[in-house]
């Protein structure tokens, strides 16, 4: 089987308290379809766990605007540590999380009329294209973006799901065999190099950078690419100082951004793939993994600076869990679409306010 490529699914995020941020997030960006809620053992995840597997809570989120989802993620065995300095721009890692709106004018009035943390003006990014950056509950730094497609438009908010992520780099050419050659951001929108206004106000941003936006020449394929939609990476090279690792001396699942999350059939093929441009699966839970309510097969690869991309080959997704419909994605072809009316039951796994 070739490898198909559906989109985002999911960006991780490492928090203190998975319930009142699910709540946060569902509130403010409604992220309110709640995909799963799991209680495990980390069991694969050794290599960034300190060898020592670990109990965790999950819960993976949605918005119907579409996007990629929230893999809300909550240590239970050990107390989450933060970095112990300022992640600044450019350092190595996922820098911020994109989410995108259908009005990113509007987006911008409506959280600064909630009084959420907007720390940038609203402002146009080299292509000329409105964006702005706020803090979520727990510091963590999301861009709004002007969204390409939207799977529903008529939503409880003007913001949809992920998008992106603008990830730090120390050699953007490098980085691009993974994210251009194997992952298919092969449109380069803009490669820039200066001090940029839409960055003022951001950590850092008195560095000049070389930013490029990254997007996908071809239409994403698969089960559920209608619903993550068009995606984009953003990388930062940061020049007059020498970037730190975000995750330096700390565990996958800590504060903050802890991986951004592919959803593919024919993991296989991705993985020669990947093995070609010097990529390997540094984790493969080889098998049908079981998340509860979802299954699937996962890995991980570090890009060439240490940053975690999962990849999941989906087998067992739930649509109407209280009527107990799951699809089993094994017995699809990989290339097509759900049909749209299916992904839309999701709905049906809103979360009350």
């Amino acid at each position: 089987m070739e490898k198909v490529i559906s989109g985002i699914q999911q960006i991780g995020i490492g928090i203190p308290d998975v319930h009142k941020a699910t709540n946060w997030y569902k509130e403010h960006f409604g992220m309110d379809i709640k995909v799963f809620e799991d209680e495990a053992t980390a069991e694969l995840m050794l290599p960034y766990t300190g060898n020592k597997p670990h109990d965790r809570t999950a819960i993976l989120t949605l918005n119907m605007k579409g996007g990629g989802g929230f893999e809300i993620w909550q240590y239970t065995s050990r107390k989450p540590q933060p970095a112990d300095f300022d992640i600044l721009l450019g350092d190595l890692g996922i820098n911020y999380g994109k989410i995108k709106s259908i009005d990113v004018k509007q987006t911008f009035k409506e959280m600064k009329s909630s009084g959420l943390n907007i720390i940038t003006s609203l402002e146009e990014n080299p292509g000329g294209e409105l964006n702005f950056f706020l803090k979520d509950l727990y510091g963590n730094i999301w861009q709004v973006v002007s969204g390409e497609e939207f799977f529903k438009k008529k939503t409880p908010k003007t913001t949809g799901g992920v998008v992106g992520a603008m990830i730090g780099s120390t050699n953007i050419e490098e980085a691009r065999k993974l994210y251009s050659y194997v992952l298919g951001y092969d449109h380069v929108i803009y490669d820039e190099t200066g001090s940029f206004k839409d960055f003022m106000g951001l950590p850092g941003a008195g560095h000049e950078v070389r930013r490029v936006l990254l997007r996908h020449s071809k239409n994403r394929e698969g089960g559920f690419s209608h619903l993550f939609g068009p995606t984009e990476i953003e990388l930062i090279e940061v020049h007059g100082r020498d970037p730190k690792k975000i995750y330096k001396d700390r565990y996958w699942g800590d504060l903050g951004f802890i991986h951004l999350c592919f959803d593919i059939q024919g993991m296989d093929a991705l993985k020669n793939d990947l093995k070609a441009q010097g990529f390997p699966f540094t984790v493969d839970s080889a098998n049908s993994f079981d998340m509860g309510e979802a299954a699937g097969r996962f890995t991980y690869v570090e890009d060439p600076d240490g940053t975690l991309i999962e990849f999941v080959e989906t087998h067992k997704v739930p649509i109407m869990k209280k009527i107990g419909w799951y699809i089993d994605m094994t017995k699809r072809d990989p290339r097509k679409n759900l049909p749209n009316w299916m992904i839309s039951a999701l709905r049906f796994s809103r979360m009350k306010s």
